[in-house]
């Protein structure tokens, strides 16, 4: 996030918004730019590739479903929007000790003793490790303890939208984030991936609220697409998997996706409309 931080605070922040006096590395002014800059960005993640997705990609038909509520596009989006500066503070505190330094985030890729090869490993570990976390923190809201005051308002929306993906309470939306702010904490990741990877994770949980269940068939069982998740949102107890299907199939959560067995919300609808 320092590169982030960086650029604003070269192109727009010290030449035109704080005093020439309040130095860039001074600690409270770099909490003030981050939160700015992490609310706004995820504002328009979310509006940008939610609106893509939900206009270019989600099938309105689904809108038909019984179980699509009155107005639940506007509900998912204004859930989404009050939780978003909420979860930003904790995520906040998170880039403030990477920007000071506490990460083992690292500029140049001659940092890493490993190189380009370096790059690559670390993207896939980043994937399986925050796969792994997320799938326990999951698991963990499901429990009773939690579920009704942290989880259950994400399950309202049993046929979401792409407008769902961050229509979370603040605490589950922050804690099923957590793993990928750790991530960096614990391993070497180049700052350019990071924010890569970062913008794709924002993306990819739009993408498994999009309705559109086409998975290549080699790949039906391995990646937890928009099928598994919906089935998810839809049985409760199934798939609580981000990218790939390995967690829910060792801890003996997996569920074969309905749409890909005839059973799923499109099938209902047809079988509606054949009435």
């Amino acid at each position: 996030m320092d590169l982030v931080l960086e650029a604003a605070d070269r192109h727009l922040l010290t030449p035109y918004v704080y005093p020439a006096g309040w130095p860039e590395g001074e600690p409270c002014r770099q909490l003030l730019s981050l939160f700015v800059i992490t609310n706004l960005g995820a504002l328009a993640l979310y509006l940008l590739f939610g609106t893509l997705s939900y206009y270019f990609i989600f099938d309105h038909e689904l809108k038909k479903h019984p179980q699509f509520l009155e107005n639940q596009v506007s509900r998912e989006i204004a859930y989404a929007l009050r939780s978003l500066p909420w979860i930003s503070v904790p995520t906040v505190a998170l880039f403030f000790a990477e920007v000071r330094g506490y990460s083992k985030l690292y500029d140049n890729i001659e940092d890493s003793p490993y190189g380009w090869s370096g790059v690559f490993l670390s993207m896939l570990s980043f994937l399986f490790f925050t796969d792994m976390g997320i799938y326990w923190i999951h698991r963990g809201l499901h429990h009773k303890l939690f579920y009704k005051r942290f989880h259950k308002p994400h399950h309202l929306w049993k046929i979401a939208t792409p407008f769902a993906s961050h229509a979370f309470h603040p605490v589950d939306g922050f804690m099923q984030s957590l793993p990928y702010h750790i991530y960096p904490f614990l391993f070497p990741l180049h700052k350019v991936t990071y924010l890569g990877l970062y913008i794709f994770v924002n993306v990819w949980t739009i993408s498994i609220h999009d309705g559109d269940y086409r998975v290549p068939r080699l790949l039906r069982h391995v990646i937890n697409g928009s099928a598994h998740h919906t089935d998810h949102h839809l049985y409760f107890d199934y798939n609580y998997g981000q990218y790939f299907t390995l967690w829910d199939k060792i801890g003996g959560s997996y569920k074969s996706p309905t749409s890909f067995e005839g059973k799923g919300p499109h099938d209902y609808l047809r079988k509606l409309r054949e009435k």
